[in-house]
């Protein structure tokens, strides 16, 4: 069964790829990435379809479905296999980090990928398992620049929530002098998107490291702030 619906993924993508999107695609990213070039609306609505059809196997079956989907090595197939991994969540188990951890470790090789995974698929995972968070602070110390930035992303939507600020704080401090722009830009959303609900503390932290911290990820802090503490929180 595994093999059709693969076959299934990889026909329909293709039926609905262009070259013009294939080219627009590529235009987003520094590295060199495989993508079909389908637009997002129709790999959702692909994705959807499709799962419909696996919907009810156990969630081991889906995840080795999904492991296959990584391993083509295409942006599209990747996202289905997001999509379909957090169709899951209610079936989420504490050991599951292992497998998302080795996910990232392994086909992760660009910023959509993992935003893609980690915003919602473990995002909503670490705030079923909260203790694994500690896990993020192990990622942010990789020298995987994807374990990296997942360390941050994965907080994004716990972030707006109010949920995990001072653990949000360390990971910051972790990747605080971090010198690829990637990750730059992750943790920079991570703490905007923690501002959102504790704007002050935010601030304060920006102010306390803006000598040090890279000006990549403090406009990224500061983006939803009033101008006034914008115009400060940029001084040198």
């Amino acid at each position: 069964m595994k093999n059709q619906i693969i076959s299934t993924i990889l026909s329909q993508l293709k039926s609905v790829s262009t070259e013009q999107n294939r080219l627009a695609g590529e235009r987003y990213f520094k590295e060199e990435i495989n993508l079909f070039g389908v637009k997002a609306k129709d790999v959702q609505m692909i994705s959807k379809n499709v799962y419909r059809e696996i919907s009810i196997l156990p969630k081991k079956e889906i995840f080795d479905i999904c492991d296959s989907l990584w391993q083509l090595g295409y942006i599209e197939s990747g996202f289905v296999a997001s999509d379909w991994s957090y169709n899951c969540r209610k079936k989420f188990a504490e050991e599951d980090i292992e497998v998302f951890e080795r996910w990232i470790a392994l086909y992760v090789n660009n910023w959509a990928s993992c935003d893609s995974f980690c915003n919602h698929t473990v995002g909503e995972f670490v705030q079923m398992y909260p203790n694994t968070v500690n896990r993020m602070k192990i990622w942010a110390k990789s020298d995987n620049r994807w374990l990296r930035r997942a360390a941050a992303v994965s907080l994004i939507i716990p972030a707006r929530k109010g949920k995990f600020l001072n653990d949000i704080f360390e990971i910051a401090d972790i990747l605080l002098l971090d010198k690829d722009d990637m990750v730059q830009k992750g943790y920079g959303w991570m703490l905007k998107s923690a501002s959102q609900y504790y704007q002050q503390q935010v601030y304060e932290y920006v102010l306390k490291n803006r000598a040090i911290m890279p000006r990549t990820s403090l406009r990224y802090a500061i983006e939803k702030m009033p101008e006034t503490l914008k115009k400060e929180a940029m001084k040198k």
